[in-house]
Parts: structure tokens; sequence; C-alpha cells
């Protein structure tokens, strides 16, 4: 969420409202300075004394979404409109809140009343664009953007953000002008060279290099602008062979970035060891017949930074494969069960086709097409393969994978703008792709042939060969398209959006190389996964 600024809008909307008062001002404050353990104590003890400020549960909800907590913060929001349903910077809260639970269409319905109530606040057509993106409606969102900038035009991060939706649809110059407008009205917005860095197509000069260093100088700008300027920096050095000095700043960077987060390996290491446990031959052959037999679904999983997305690219360029994006639906309904991965025996033949069936119905807004087939491109379902293959048995699943140095090394130098917690330290790093490698090749023997490994490294080598051998396992013909995937014009939202415009990137399978020196943590990491990385491959 926004920070509160009570020195703007909320302190008349509180005047006006005959709210004011000096705990209320006090925790806002303190909110703006994002002190929560400040903030917090102060609401609670004014929410004590007056449960229907309306303001001050709106506050509470901005608290909650500065943790994470969307949740309880979506729930604060709906109270607050629920007393005064007129509120409508509460409402716009919600929008935003919405939208970050992976809700876009919820939230555009709120847009709609907030925009009509507010139609001169440009941050409600910004976050409607952003809305628009999620669901695939680029048309629409691209023509926000003019409008909003016409409104607000040195506001930066709209700027960034109108960047990050021309670099999906695929165009690139216009997004670089719109970065770099960016960069113009604010010089160390640390996530605008990101994002120029992360086109992978863009080379900084000499004065480019300056004004990061510079920003990096200052001491007054936040953790979030530090680390992005870190990551450009180090890319635009690794672009110039400097590899000594690019890896400083990604090890600055990463190093930065993890202090934020909670990532915990072991917990990773639990899970896979509870999905082992209970995948065994007989779990599936007692649930054989059981789930939504639809056969849409393509899954793309694995590792980020493996392929997938040129995988995606390559199946999306067949006339009978719709490419979507990353869809959030698995993880969320896998995780509805507070006790996943544990509850899956519990699921009975009815749960397990509601599931698939819901799955089908949640996705549905992303599809534009008749295809009758359509990708949801999400690495991380590697954790959600159990789960997927018993809600939706006909479902194609694609494993795409990358030497363990390559694929890891590039999740260090990648700052991911949402989740991806273990690639920020070369240990973490080392034990995901670990326990990737360990579910997946059990899953190889219990169900032999469920999942169709994609190699990278092979991909690039032989690559009609492992096109072939990919529509085979999704039962499609195979098309010349699917060769010449670089010219199949589709939106792309990752960061590998310009290298799958191009034909096959070779680059990928040995980036890492001038950085070995400095592996050896995410070598020990890896431990056996170092050697037989390619589980079943390893026998072509």
């Amino acid at each position: 969420m926004a920070r509160v600024h009570l020195d703007r809008s909320d302190t008349a909307w509180l005047a006006r409202a005959g709210q004011y008062h000096p705990r209320l001002l006090a925790a806002a404050l303190a909110l703006n300075d994002n002190d929560l353990p400040r903030a917090e104590p102060l609401l609670r003890e004014h929410l004590r004394e007056d449960p229907f400020d309306v303001a001050a549960i709106r506050m509470f909800a901005e608290l909650a979404g500065r943790i994470g907590r969307y949740r309880d913060a979506e729930n604060l929001l709906r109270r607050a409109l629920e007393l005064s349903p007129a509120f409508t910077p509460a409402r716009a809260n919600l929008a935003l809140v919405l939208y970050r639970q992976n809700r876009a269409e919820e939230a555009l319905q709120e847009l709609d009343r907030v925009i009509a109530e507010d139609p001169d606040n440009p941050g409600h057509a910004n976050l409607q664009a952003a809305a628009y993106g999620r669901t695939g409606d680029f048309d629409e969102a691209l023509a926000l953007y003019p409008r909003v900038l016409e409104q607000a035009p040195a506001q930066p991060r709209v700027w960034m953000s109108y960047g990050h939706m021309l670099k999906t649809v695929g165009r690139q110059a216009e997004g670089i002008a719109a970065y770099r407008r960016a960069i113009d009205f604010a010089p160390a917005l640390g996530e605008a060279w990101w994002s120029l860095a992360n086109l992978k197509t863009v080379r900084f000069d000499d004065a480019d290099l300056a004004a990061i260093r510079a920003g990096l100088a200052r001491d007054d700008i936040a953790p979030d602008d530090r680390f992005h300027l870190d990551f450009a920096l180090g890319k635009a050095l690794e672009d110039r062979g400097e590899a000594e000095a690019a890896f400083a700043h990604y090890a600055a960077g990463n190093a930065l970035r993890r202090q934020s987060l909670d990532y915990d390996a072991d917990e990773t290491t639990a899970f896979v060891d509870q999905l082992i446990a209970l995948a065994t031959p007989e779990f599936f052959a007692a649930r054989a017949g059981q789930g939504f037999t639809a056969s849409d679904p393509v899954f793309i999983l694995g590792m980020p930074r493996a392929g997938s997305t040129l995988v995606e690219q390559i199946l999306a360029s067949h006339s009978a494969v719709e490419g979507t994006s990353e869809l959030p639906d698995i993880p969320i309904l896998a995780r509805r069960d507070k006790a996943y991965p544990a509850g899956l025996p519990g699921l009975s033949a009815h749960d397990l086709a509601d599931l698939g069936e819901e799955y089908l119905r949640r996705t549905r807004i992303q599809r534009k097409t008749e295809r009758p087939l359509f990708i949801d491109k999400l690495p991380n379902n590697w954790a959600h393969t159990v789960f997927i293959a018993l809600i939706l048995p006909n479902a194609r699943i694609i494993d795409a994978r990358r030497h363990p140095l390559g694929c890891c090394f590039s999740n260090f130098k990648q700052h991911f703008a949402r989740g991806q917690g273990f690639s920020y330290a070369l240990e973490d790093m080392g034990r995901y792709y670990r326990d990737y490698v360990r579910l997946m090749d059990h899953l190889d023997r219990v169900m032999p042939g469920r999942v169709h490994r994609v190699i990278y490294e092979d991909m690039v080598e032989h690559t009609e060969r492992e096109v072939r051998a990919l529509l085979d396992h999704c039962n499609l013909p195979f098309e010349e398209a699917c060769l010449a995937f670089h010219r199949t014009e589709r939106a792309v939202r990752t960061a590998s959006s310009e290298q799958v415009r191009q034909p096959i990137y070779r680059e990928g399978t040995s980036g890492w190389q001038p950085f070995s020196p400095w592996l050896d943590p995410l070598r020990a990491a890896l431990g056996p996964a170092l050697e037989h990385w390619r589980g079943a491959s390893d026998q072509r």
C-alpha cells in the first residue's frame, strides 16, 4: 500500500470529518516515516477508545499492508467502507490490496467507483492500468497512460510503470524512453535504472555509470533504490567484462535485499521431504481417474531463469496454443489448506475435481483467443507438481531445466519484482535448486512419463529435435512457426522478454563462467545436484 501522507489529503479529510486527534496524527506521521513499531500501539490504543474511527481503521490497514498481511488489510478496509461507504481513499486502498493479492478483476471493480468519485487523481488511473495489465488487457492499459501523464507529467514512477507496460508488449524503444524519462525526474530511482539493465539489450555509457555511482554515493536514498542501483551497476560492469567488480555489486545488492526477507531454506527442504513421503506409486494409483478431466492447461515449471520463457514462446507460436503469463492460481488453491501438503491425502475425489474446475474458471480471464490449449508458466509451480497432477490429471507438465551454475548465478544477478526469496544468497540458491531436482527426480520415478523435461542447453544445440519432442509431449503436430518463435508477436512479462524476441539465445549457456571463482558457496550447497542435475535426461 502507498504510504500515508497526513500533510496532504488525509489531513483535509480528517479535519472535514471532525475526527482530528493528536494520537492519530502521531500514528500517521510514524507510518509516513515507516516507524511501524511506534505506529501500531498508537493505533491500537486509539481504536480501543473509538473502534468506529474509519480513518484509524484505514491507517491500521496500511500498517497490515506494509508487513504483507494483505488479507487483514482487506478486512479492515471493508470494515471502514461498511461504516463509511463514501470514504473514497479507503476504497482506493482496497483496490490496491486486491491488486496485490492477484485479484485484479475485483480491483478493477472497486476502481470504477473510485474513479467516478475522484476522477482527477492520476494515481487511480495508474493502478487501473496496472490491473488491466495483470488481466492481459494491454490495449486498455496502454490507452490510460497518456491520460495519466498528461495530468501528472512529472511523476517518475508513473513513467516507470508505463515503461514496464511498453516493454511487455514489445515496444522496446518507447519503453526505454519512458524509463529514461523517469530517471530525468528522479536520477536515483533505482528501479528505473534496473528496468533498463533488465532489458538485457541496453548498454550503459560512461555518463550512465557515473549517474548510477552518484546515486549509490548518496546517503539519503532508500534501501530499495540502493539495491536496485547495485544490480544495475553489476549488469553494466558485466557487459564491460569487469567480472570481479560486477560480482561485488551483485553481492552487495543481494545482501541488502536479503535483509528484508525471512526466507528459510530448511522450510523448503522440509516441504519437499513431506511431498516425497506422501507421493508414492500407491498414492497416485489410489487416485487414478480422479480430478477434473480438462486437458486445456500446459504447465511450464522449474527454476526461474532456466529457459521457461523460451519454452513458452515456442509453444505459444503454435496455432493451437495460447500463451498467457505467470498465473498465481495454483499456489493460491494449493495453500488454501493450511496443512498443505500434509492435507493432500485427505482430499476426496469430489474435492480434487472441484479444485481442478475452479482453476479453469479462475484462469478464464487470461484467455483471449479460442485456441484449445493455454500455458501457465509459473516456474515455482514445481513445488506444486503433485497437486497439479491430482486436480488436473490430463494437463501437460513441462519441466524447464538448466545447468545449475548457469541457472543459479542468473538468479543471483536478477532482482525479482516479487517473490523468489531463495535467490538472494548463493547458499539458499544452491539448496533450493537441489530440493527442486530432488522432488522432480522422485516424481519421474513414481509417475514416469508424466513430466516432460526440456534441458535449456539441449534446446540451444539441437533446437528442432527438442521442439519436436516438446510438441509430441503436448500431442501437437509440428509447425514451422515454433522454430521461428522470435517472430511471434505477444506480450511477455518476464525478465527474458527481449531475449525471446530474438533467435535462440546462446549466451545463457556460458555466462556464469567468468564468475566461477566466486561461486564455491553455490557449488557446496548444490551437493550432488551439481553433477546429476539432468535427472532422466542423464540417460540420453
